[in-house]
Order: structure tokens, then sequence, then C-alpha cells
């Protein structure tokens, strides 16, 4: 089972590292990234957080989806495996 996960409704003051550390609570987070826009460099709301395995991720999901962060409810779902 994988452990990537894909977050949505992220609120535009959240940057990688309060992503990190807020998934940190879970369990090992090997990486963080928020997507941003290429032009302006702002924050597209989403972003992927990859936890080190299965159990973490599931663990991740039941906590962390629709809980707070900088203000917003977050939603957190298995992400889709690239085709």
């Amino acid at each position: 089972m994988q452990s990537n996960l894909y977050v949505t409704n992220l609120s535009y003051t959240v940057d990688n590292e309060a992503l990190r550390a807020h998934f940190g609570s879970c369990g090992d987070v090997v990486a963080a990234d928020i997507i941003t826009d290429r032009d302006t460099g702002r924050s597209r709301g989403f972003g992927f957080v990859e936890m080190s395995n299965a159990e973490q991720a599931q663990d991740a999901i039941q906590k962390l989806h629709d809980q707070p962060l900088g203000g917003r409810a977050l939603g957190v779902a298995l992400a889709r495996p690239r085709k």
C-alpha cells in the first residue's frame, strides 16, 4: 500500500515546513510539498505529503482529515499514482 497523501484546502499562509510539522504528529514525514503557481509563486491550495509507511499514512488520514490547519479544514486522502 502506498504512503503518498494528497492534501487539499490548504490555507495560503501554510508553507512546506508547517505542513511537515502538522503531519509529523502521525509519524515520519519523508516529504511535504505544497504546489505553487509557476507565475506568482503563490500556493495553489493543495499539496502532497509522503509518509514513511502505509500505516502512518492511514493514521494521518484518520486523524487529520477535516481537522484545521491555518484556519481551514484539510482534506486528506491517498494520492492517485501517476499514469
